[in-house]
């Protein structure tokens, strides 16, 4: 979809900090950080809402990774997770930090290397 941020993202044509791709997902930092890491995980197909996603497993299953990688990367067992679709007329779920979770939730390159160096 030629609109679609998520969508220019994907093809690399908005820059973003990825901590995480495959083939079919892509997991990069939120730009209004609810915490340090809050991370968007969005199929690169564009599909409008969650509910829609093929393989919804698999996306969970990343989704998971990146929770994970969350708690090592800050130190916390509390990682929250947002699915409303609202903002963006893609399918994304979020994936952050317990919103007091210390740390500068404005570093992205930093953070962005943290959950990268945890998965």
């Amino acid at each position: 979809m030629e609109d679609c941020i998520f969508c220019k993202i994907v093809a690399k044509e908005i820059p973003a900090h990825i901590v995480y791709e495959d083939e079919s997902y892509l997991a990069f930092l939120d730009i209004h950080p609810q915490s340090p890491g809050h991370t968007q995980v969005i199929p690169k197909t564009h599909t409008r809402w969650v509910w829609q996603v093929q393989n919804a497993g698999t996306y969970f299953e990343v989704v998971k990774k990146i929770a994970l990688a969350q708690q090592k990367a800050f130190s916390t067992e509390m990682i929250w997770s947002k699915i409303m679709g609202d903002e963006v007329p893609h399918a994304h779920i979020w994936v952050f930090p317990h919103p007091e979770t210390p740390g500068d939730k404005n570093d992205f390159p930093g953070n962005a290397l943290k959950i990268k160096n945890a998965l």
